[in-house]
């Protein structure tokens, strides 16, 4: 985890005409990209990033990984197969808690066909936090999110009872996030995570992102074991590339957009 977080912080470090190299395209997102950037009267997003394939493997390609430092693509193959065991147990349990089969997630999501993809963030020192984010609000769109933070620069903020919470990093431990395709798939019994990044005026931070998301082309809707005359299913089939295509086209909102998919039933 420490060395994984750290030859990332050493990448972003990099001359800027080395990161270009690996710049991600309008076609697209995985590579490394920039959202920092002057806008009068506009709240901006403060953070460079790099975003990587990782499941499934057909998707995988290691030479759009950062070849600088020379261990980062090898750390980053080592640290996602962990973090993916990581996540097949949280499903597991996150099963049995609902009272269903301890394998029903995994394979509602599609099983060993699931998607997986890394996300290192690098939030700069910003003079004026005050007018940016580091990451605008939003919820994650998949199912889980397993969150490597900063052990000594807090920037994480979740919504709970309509204030902002920062959270407190904690050594050598995750965070980890609830997405909006286990809401959907739970039937609301659990709810995805309203979260955004701040920034600080005196100290940088890196983090690293790795979501475990569904299957892209399978339907994702309640499980039909929670659901009864009392609960109906809240929200309506629908694939999670149609979903996520949807919020690329919106935009970081809060959970406006997951609350859009509730069923009129």
């Amino acid at each position: 985890m420490k060395r994984t977080r750290a030859v990332w912080r050493d990448f972003f470090e990099l001359p800027l005409e080395v990161k270009q190299q690996y710049a991600n395209s309008p076609s697209t997102y995985e590579g490394y990209g920039s959202r920092l950037g002057i806008e009068k009267g506009a709240i901006l997003d403060w953070s460079d990033y790099f975003f990587l394939n990782y499941l499934p493997v057909t998707l995988r390609n290691q030479s759009k990984w950062p070849a600088q430092p020379v261990s980062c693509r090898e750390l980053v193959a080592k640290y996602g197969a962990q973090v993916t065991k990581l996540c097949g147990r949280l499903l597991k349990a996150m099963s049995i808690n609902l009272e269903l089969k301890e394998d029903y997630l995994q394979n509602a999501f599609g099983g060993d066909e699931m998607g997986a993809c890394l996300r290192a963030n690098f939030y700069p020192k910003c003079p004026q936090p005050e007018l940016t984010l580091g990451l605008s609000s939003h919820s994650d769109p998949g199912a889980i999110t397993i969150l490597l933070p900063d052990p000594d620069v807090a920037g994480l903020q979740v919504r709970k009872g309509g204030k902002w919470i920062t959270v407190k990093p904690f050594p050598n431990a995750f965070i980890v996030n609830v997405g909006d395709q286990i809401q959907v798939l739970s039937n609301a019994n659990y709810k995805s995570v309203e979260h955004r990044v701040i920034v600080n005026s005196e100290k940088d931070r890196v983090s690293l992102a790795f979501f475990y998301n569904p299957k892209s082309d399978l339907l994702i809707e309640p499980a039909k074991e929670l659901v009864n005359e009392d609960r109906p299913a809240l929200y309506k089939p629908m694939t999670y590339d149609e979903y996520r295509i949807y919020i690329r086209m919106n935009g970081p909102c809060g959970k406006t957009q997951i609350e859009s998919m509730k069923s009129n039933r």
